[in-house]
């Protein structure tokens, strides 16, 4: 669950750039997600979009990924900037990310077709309603992934219909 001290630790390697936090992140990632790991060809990290990577330094997705033991490919990219996730319906959160993710156009051939076929992770740092997972998983499914499953550190509760969003 995503809350008390897992939830602090996730804010500071996200929110305050904490980036040595991602090793014991991902050793958490690759022994509760071991048999989606075992058989994987790649990860795939979720992307930022171009401008809230630069703000923020990196993608913290990225991080993670690279610290799982699977060659990590990055094939997606944000195609537009979103709204923060943070505090939306899960409807709304499924409308905010609609169309936001593309194979990345700068993939070679080769790349695209070691895709085909393969049995993909998808990794990312926080899992509420999975409408950023499914979107990208959607990309990927119809370039040719074979499967496609998400890896994430925490799980959050969505919010309830009306109610506040959470302060970080």
């Amino acid at each position: 669950m995503y809350e008390g001290s897992l939830r602090e630790i996730v804010h500071a390697f996200k929110y305050e750039g904490r980036r040595g936090l991602a090793a014991p992140l991902a050793e958490m990632m690759r022994t509760a997600g071991a048999s989606l790991l075992h058989d994987a060809d790649l990860l795939v990290p979720v992307p930022l979009h171009v401008w809230r990577r630069v703000r923020r330094g990196f993608n913290q997705s990225d991080d993670l990924a690279r610290r799982l033991d699977v060659p990590v490919m990055r094939l997606l990219m944000r195609a537009r900037a979103t709204a923060p996730q943070t505090g939306l319906t899960a409807a709304a959160r499924r409308r905010n990310v609609r169309d936001a993710f593309r194979l990345s156009p700068f993939l070679p051939r080769a790349a695209r077709r070691r895709l085909e076929g393969r049995i993909v992770v998808l990794v990312d740092d926080v899992r509420t309603t999975g409408a950023t997972l499914d979107a990208c998983a959607s990309v990927l499914k119809g370039a040719g992934a074979g499967e496609v499953r998400a890896l994430t550190v925490a799980r959050a509760v969505p919010p309830a219909p009306g109610a506040r969003p959470a302060s970080l």
